[in-house]
């Protein structure tokens, strides 16, 4: 059996942006210097490395992300509240009427947020 064990993220500032998602998520920051920096403590760790020039996330709404995360939250208008403190941005489109919310992050990065 295969098991996933690390999703990683390009991006121009891996501190911060493992930083950012350990507040989001509430899983712990990991090991982490200028090119390479993780979040554990859930079910998978997320990484992320630093790549020269990065221009920043594929934008939203558009073609060009690659994949984005899905998390269930117990209280979606308290996550939506902090995750815009933290420093996501709701895009304008939001296709989930309700049910979900797009935020992208920091770099932008799409991530979705529904109700547990």
């Amino acid at each position: 059996m295969t098991t996933l064990s690390t999703i990683i993220f390009d991006c121009a500032d891996p501190v911060a942006l493992a930083a950012f998602y350990a507040k989001a998520t509430g899983w712990r920051a990991g090991e982490g210097d200028a090119d390479y920096a993780t979040v554990d403590g859930g079910p998978v760790t997320l990484a992320f490395q630093r790549v020269d020039g990065y221009p920043g996330g594929p934008g939203w709404p558009g073609g060009q992300k690659h994949l984005h995360l899905d998390f269930q939250v117990p209280d979606l208008e308290s996550a939506r509240r902090e995750l815009v403190a933290l420093g996501a941005v709701m895009p304008e489109f939001q296709p989930g009427e309700d049910s979900w919310t797009v935020f992208t992050d920091p770099e932008g990065h799409p991530f979705c947020v529904s109700a547990a």
